[in-house]
């Protein structure tokens, strides 16, 4: 369903994505990991269309996103990690002004509407503008507007910031009954916990490649991690941390740094 073709993007000189070649199949919910920088967000706008490849293409459902953007695109629910709404609308009618972006609209569509605002518990908000949304509602209108279209994939990146825990179980039990359905999740997250929780596969990205691809186990046996959590893998694979001395650092304790003059 997501196909990633030797993807790669340019800064000037500075290579953000390196050579990515990925095949996500119907059916499978999968994680994108990787420390700041490591060029997570830019494959997702790649393969949003919002940012174009330098060199390499992304297929959705064997559709081009750069040559054919029209169908890969009705295919597609993207949720960014900075979403954007517009204040001076109400939740219904940013829900109706998204679906009408993929041209459905009608009784369907309000059908639609109330669905998704009665799932997210923000039925009582819908006449109330964007504007008096908290930042945790602002990102479950914009979950919402992802699933208008009933897309077959979605992209997501950090899908849990800003939601309390109810709404981050909800979405994780949304998330599976897509793939159970045949549909394709690809997020990126920090939170290692809820990736080796949710993920079927996941791929560990360094420095714009991929350092690591497959299920934990198949990356436990990789890199003969034995039981390791994917927290171990994950730091194993991209470096780990070195820690100082708190003391020394926050310069506390008896020494001569932490006397008061």
């Amino acid at each position: 369903m997501i196909r990633l073709e030797n993807l790669t993007k340019h800064y000037g000189s500075f290579v953000a994505v390196d050579d990515i070649s990925l095949d996500i199949p119907q059916g499978v919910l999968y994680g994108c990991l990787g420390p700041n920088g490591a060029g997570k967000t830019t494959t997702l706008r790649m393969i949003a269309g919002i940012l174009r490849p330098t060199n390499g293409r992304v297929l959705l459902g064997g559709d081009d996103v750069h040559r054919n953007p029209i169908p890969a695109k009705m295919r597609l629910g993207f949720i960014p990690d900075r979403p954007f709404v517009y204040d001076k609308l109400t939740g219904a009618e940013f829900l109706r002004f998204v679906a009408a972006l993929y041209g459905q609209e009608g009784a369907a569509v309000e059908r639609r509407v109330a669905e998704l605002l009665e799932v997210f518990e923000l039925t009582s908000w819908k006449d109330e503008l964007v504007e008096a949304y908290s930042h945790g509602m602002r990102q479950k209108l914009i979950i919402s507007s992802a699933l208008i279209h009933r897309p077959q994939c979605i992209v997501v990146d950090e899908p849990m910031v800003g939601l309390d825990p109810k709404a981050a179980r909800l979405l994780k039990d949304i998330f599976r009954q897509f793939v159970g359905r045949g549909g394709t999740v690809l997020m990126s997250t920090h939170t290692l916990e809820v990736a080796e929780a949710m993920c079927d596969r996941v791929a560990i990205i360094q420095h714009g490649k991929i350092v690591a691809e497959g299920t934990v186990d198949d990356l436990r046996r990789q890199h003969r991690a034995g039981d390791a959590s994917l927290e171990e893998l994950f730091l194993k694979l991209t470096g780990g941390v070195q820690v100082r001395d708190l003391v020394e650092v926050l310069g506390g304790g008896d020494n001569e740094g932490g006397k008061a003059a």
